[in-house]
């Protein structure tokens, strides 16, 4: 890679001749001499082989190529200093990353809000998500690839904080046979029909929780799938109903009369990588997505003030 001719503290001098209106006010403003400050912007022009200022009456004024290459070198010299700041946060024991792998039946409503609520106290520090499905969750804990999970497992070796439940319920489309028999449904009823299974994302130990053994099984990769065939008419499921409520209210999944287990709720928690010390910013996202997992789903968009 060819070797940069100018240096961001030259495009610093160019920025403060032209906001602080000459050479002698950048000289003032950057504490330098103003024939130093007028040495640099001259070897810039140099060095580029374009002019970058034309003095008008006692102005230095942009030209028109200074102009373009001004702007461009503005968010250089700010990402410049963002990265100073990251490596200043890093010294004194800020992460640069955060790695979160969480279930993909947790809401995404509660996470929206925790990371947007994040941001402001980030300090640069960035968050990688990643969905897993069931045991898949686990597996990635285990490996040590994630710093925090959500899961609604038990993770036998962890202590997880525990976070609320999300309600599963037994649905099919409102023309599926099942409704069609006009009353209550029970396990035989369902044995007879086609079940529509997520795939757990596991590897080592996939477990095919909530199947029923009924006669036929058809397996998808997403829950999002899993709602788009029921609703077609293929099958039943249980799905989160935060996912189908749109679904649920037009009437293109009806939930299913079952005699038992119409529905479940199993509690989610919040896990830690226990062999990696606790960070800042892990910290301070542990405590928002405990704070935003507590407010209703339906609550306002808004993120608490910063206390730092």
């Amino acid at each position: 890679m060819k070797a940069p001719r100018v240096t961001l503290d030259q495009w610093r001098t160019l920025q403060a001749v032209v906001d602080h209106g000459g050479f002698a006010q950048a000289a003032e403003i950057l504490h330098r001499s103003q024939s130093s400050v007028s040495y640099t912007v001259a070897r810039m022009q140099e060095q580029l082989g374009v002019p970058l200022l034309r003095i008008d009456g006692r102005r230095a004024v942009l030209t028109e190529a200074g102009g373009v290459l001004l702007r461009r070198s503005r968010q250089l010299v700010k990402q410049a200093s963002q990265l100073e700041d990251l490596a200043h946060h890093m010294e004194q024991g800020w992460e640069a990353e955060v790695r979160l792998v969480v279930d993909a039946a947790y809401p995404t409503a509660r996470l929206v809000r925790a990371l947007t609520a994040f941001m402001p106290q980030s300090r640069g520090c960035r968050v990688r998500l990643r969905e897993e499905v069931l045991s898949g969750v686990e597996e990635v804990l285990l490996e040590g690839v994630a710093d925090l999970a959500i899961s609604g497992l038990i993770i036998p070796g962890f202590l997880g904080a525990e976070l609320s439940t999300v309600e599963f319920v037994a649905v099919a489309s409102p023309d599926h046979a099942l409704h069609k028999l006009h009353r209550q449904v029970n396990f035989q009823d369902l044995e007879a029909q086609m079940q529509v299974v997520t795939r757990d994302s596991g590897r080592q130990q996939p477990r095919d929780v909530g199947w029923l053994g009924a006669e036929q099984r058809w397996t998808v990769g997403s829950l999002a799938t899993a709602a788009t065939f029921v609703s077609n008419g293929l099958g039943f499921a249980w799905l989160p109903r935060h996912m189908i409520e749109r679904e649920l209210r037009e009437g293109q999944l009806k939930a299913l009369p079952l005699d038992q287990g119409g529905s479940r709720s199993p509690l989610f928690y919040l896990y830690s990588n226990k062999d990696k010390p606790l960070g800042p910013a892990t910290q301070i996202l542990i405590e928002l997505i405990k704070t935003f997992d507590a407010a209703p789903l339906d609550a306002a968009f808004a993120a608490p003030q910063s206390t730092n």
